[in-house]
């Protein structure tokens, strides 16, 4: 359900209430990593550049067409997981990643949303699928890195631990001390859904339209806002 009853709105506000620890994803809540530098061109230079060692056929057609460089990594952890060649794709995709970083556009309200969490007492953790190394370049640059640091939790050598699978929510919960119920996940695809129920964090989705909107309902998302005003208002009242 998007955010619009008067039921909805006290459900979202109770969802806040009880957060003392808030898990973001980062491309999507945070900001539009690939604004300025298409995602979908990362992803077929990724493929072009298999294709150059002659993997062509590493790839299955709908891979190789997707446009996401996330899917084009994922394919080749596992058909050859832990191996130097996913390890050099990744590279190639955090570079790709930290390039994007300087264009980066902030998502409407995410700002002022992370900095008055923290100020009411908060604790705030990056929980993604991006390299952390990208979401440190790209806090910096907005001075939002000590609402967050060190609690930053992003993509490892270990790629079968991209979400949906929670090992970066586990993460962060273990390194806070937090308990999965005490904790709130923002998150802007299913993948991030499913992430959260499986460590047992409850989630509020954002969807920035109402295609990604209905997309995260259908997932099984019980709350989604299409602005985080509506996430900020009741903090700051």
């Amino acid at each position: 359900m998007t955010v619009e009853t008067e039921n909805d709105q006290h459900h979202l506000v109770d969802l806040i209430k009880r957060a003392r620890v808030v898990l973001w994803d980062f491309d999507g809540p945070v900001c539009r990593l690939f604004a300025g530098h298409s995602a979908d061109g990362v992803a077929s230079d990724l493929v072009s550049w298999l294709e150059g060692r002659g993997l062509h056929g590493l790839l299955t057609d709908p891979e190789r067409e997707s446009l996401d460089p996330q899917v084009v990594l994922r394919a080749v952890d596992r058909r050859h997981p832990g191996s130097d060649l996913a390890a050099e794709l990744e590279e190639r995709l955090t570079q790709e990643e930290l390039r994007a970083a300087s264009s980066a556009m902030p998502t409407p309200y995410a700002d002022p949303l992370i900095r008055t969490w923290s100020a009411v007492g908060s604790r705030l953790a990056i929980a993604t699928n991006n390299s952390p190394r990208v979401v440190r370049k790209y806090l910096e640059s907005r001075g939002l890195v000590g609402c967050f640091a060190p609690h930053i939790y992003g993509r490892t050598e270990e790629l079968s631990h991209l979400k949906p699978d929670p090992h970066c929510l586990n993460r962060a919960l273990n390194a806070m001390g937090a308990a999965p119920a005490d904790a709130l996940m923002i998150g802007d695809t299913p993948s991030d859904h499913e992430a959260a129920v499986r460590a047992g964090v409850p989630f509020l989705g954002y969807a920035n339209n109402p295609r990604k909107a209905k997309i995260l309902r259908e997932a099984g998302a019980d709350t989604v806002v299409e602005s985080l005003e509506r996430v900020l208002e009741p903090l700051r009242g």
